[in-house]
């Protein structure tokens, strides 16, 4: 029997888990030790404050097994003027080692899909990737995603 992908709203449970698959991606993708304390303090900070955005979490239920949380992804708010609605963006994307290639992102992704659609001020759905993440990549545009023209620029503080 096929384990089975199970996508749900995070809870405050969920907290330490997000935090330290937060701090996995972060080493894995751009070689960066986040702070336990920052990252903890951001995601229940996201939890707490709705309006900030949510997260979901994939979670594997397989034969004689225990669930077990396998990925997760949170989703910000961008608005946009000139559509007179919001962006969902994508972030803090990770699925353990054990389960990649596995359709785990691909569920995260239609469940993100399936809410943003039932709702009326949310007019699309962005992520932004690290450029020489190939993997990612061609997931992303196996989903539909296309590259915008779009650069990404910031200031940090």
């Amino acid at each position: 029997m096929k384990e089975k992908i199970v996508i749900r709203q995070a809870t405050a449970s969920d907290i330490s888990s997000i935090a330290s698959f937060n701090q996995a991606m972060a080493l894995e993708t751009e070689a960066k030790e986040l702070s336990t304390e920052v990252i903890t303090g951001g995601v229940t900070r996201m939890m707490e404050q709705p309006a900030l955005g949510f997260y979901l979490v994939a979670e594997i239920e397989g034969p004689g097994t225990d669930v077990e949380i396998c990925g997760c992804l949170g989703i910000t708010y961008e608005w946009s003027d000139w559509r007179n609605g919001l962006f969902w963006w994508i972030q803090s994307v990770f699925v353990t080692q054990s389960q990649r290639r596995k359709g785990v992102f691909a569920e995260l992704y239609r469940h993100v899909e399936v809410l943003a659609k039932k709702q009326e001020d949310v007019c699309g759905i962005r992520l932004y990737v690290e450029r020489t993440n190939n993997n990612a990549q061609k997931t992303y545009h196996g989903l539909g995603m296309i590259e915008t023209e779009y650069n990404l620029l910031e200031v940090e503080f």
